[in-house]
């Protein structure tokens, strides 16, 4: 289907703010992500260049920061192309494929942190295995897994929507997400049945098997020394931040949804900006913070790359 969705941009308000603020807007959100774009890669760069960050730990962690850069790929540009325009459009294709980008690397920063969260399990609760476990094909196997599970699995109900008859054309949002589905005619039962199968299984899953491991890890952890409590909360707490923050944020998705669907034009404009702001806006400059700051090892070759005279 060829037809253009007319996207409401609720972050541009009427034609007089369009005229008024849109540079702001754009300037704005530009800084925002170029700041996304250099924090993020200054640290896979860092983990990338040194030999001793070359470990299983530190690769999920730049694959976590590399999923983030792309997230906010499939979004900044068109947001900011939408803030230079008069009329805010994009094609029904373009739109199912934003969707789809979406929630699968979604869905894969859920299973890189699953995969993070086992490392940690076998680095503390089976040291002396842990080099037979975490071999490097293991390492690959698991980053490949977070990118194409998701990817298979989101695509189904994606690929479902392209052949369904639209009778709305007006999508409210600055992108294209869940919110896609109230354009069909009629509401899907298999899109829809399919959409909780792939939420539980790239979301609720991976989650479960997070909390059973951190599990595990605090219960060895609690019974051992205090160096190895320190230890394991210096490695662990970092990721436990990470996925609280991505799991607020995530749900915050789903809610918004549900509040719109629920109040629908009583919601208001300003309101709905702020909400999806928050995703889109926050977790990729949450996640290098966190570890730039929390991890001893990345946080030392950060101040040796900004600070250089110190280490003379």
């Amino acid at each position: 289907m060829d037809s253009e969705l007319n996207i409401t941009y609720i972050t541009l308000g009427g034609h007089v703010e369009v005229d008024k603020y849109r540079y702001l807007y754009f300037l704005m959100m530009f800084t925002v992500y170029i700041l996304i774009i250099c924090s993020n890669s200054t640290i896979v760069y860092l983990i990338w260049l040194h030999q001793n960050l070359h470990e299983p730990m530190y690769i999920f962690i730049a694959a976590l920061l590399l999923n983030s850069v792309l997230i906010s790929t499939n979004v900044y540009p068109k947001l900011l192309i939408d803030f230079l325009s008069e009329k805010q459009v994009i094609s029904y294709s373009a739109c199912l494929f934003q969707c789809f980008l979406y929630y699968s690397l979604n869905g894969s920063e859920f299973l890189l942190l699953a995969a993070m969260s086992y490392d940690r399990y076998v680095s503390i609760c089976k040291p002396l295995q842990y080099q037979t476990i975490m071999k490097k094909t293991t390492v690959r196997i698991f980053l490949g897994l977070a990118w194409f599970v998701p990817a298979c699995q989101v695509a189904v109900p994606v690929s479902f929507s392209a052949n369904t008859k639209l009778c709305n054309f007006t999508l409210k949002g600055i992108f294209c997400n869940n919110s896609v589905y109230k354009l069909h005619c009629v509401s899907s039962r298999a899109i829809t049945v399919f959409g909780v199968i792939v939420f539980f299984n790239v979301s609720i899953l991976p989650l479960l098997f997070i909390l059973f491991t951190y599990t595990k890890i605090f219960l060895i952890t609690y019974q051992s020394r205090r160096e190895v409590r320190m230890k394991a909360a210096q490695t662990c707490l970092p990721h436990l931040l990470v996925l609280i923050s991505f799991s607020c944020l995530f749900t915050y998705d789903v809610i918004i949804d549900k509040l719109e669907s629920e109040v629908q034009s009583n919601f208001p404009k300003t309101a709905r900006l702020i909400m999806m702001l928050q995703i889109i806006l926050y977790h990729p400059l949450f996640n290098p913070l966190i570890y730039g700051l929390k991890m001893k090892e990345i946080s030392k070759h950060l101040k040796r790359l900004f600070c250089p005279a110190k280490f003379i």
